[in-house]
């Protein structure tokens, strides 16, 4: 007799390895969560820190046919970013934009989000006037 949950899951693995690369090639929309996130400031060691902490986006979207991502913080923030850029590279799904931040307060900063067109595995750097963050990650199909 047949091991229905087995089937099923090799099943569903065959599937995602068959979709796998086109699923981050720009194609389809994108849920990424960040899972680690390391802050940087001048003359001090790099530090992790929570995405709390710093409230970085726990959570983004990335919408290609709007051509935006929308982020979700632990504090509740959401934003949305216009993609000013976007690339293959190596593998790769390069990602880029600008933000002004809060109004008045000079907050402003670059980012850029790399997707491995194999795994979905996320990087997204953002640099400031005096700061800069790395949050590592992992990107699934919505």
């Amino acid at each position: 007799m047949k091991n229905s949950k087995l089937t099923g899951f090799i099943s569903l693995a065959l599937a995602w390895s068959a979709a796998g690369a086109a699923e981050f090639d720009g194609s389809a929309p994108l849920l990424c969560a960040s899972m680690e996130v390391i802050e940087c400031v001048p003359a001090e060691d790099c530090l992790r820190v929570t995405p709390e902490a710093v409230d970085a986006p726990q959570f983004i979207r990335i919408d290609f046919e709007a051509n935006q991502i929308n982020t979700a913080s632990a504090s509740g923030a959401t934003k949305t970013s216009p993609i000013e850029r976007s690339e293959m590279v190596d593998g790769k799904l390069i990602l880029q934009g600008a933000e002004d931040g809060v109004e008045g307060v000079r907050d402003g900063l670059g980012w850029s989000l790399a997707i491995a067109e194999d795994t979905g595995k996320m990087v997204l750097t953002g640099s400031g006037d005096a700061v800069g963050f790395v949050i590592f990650g992992a990107c699934t199909p919505l």
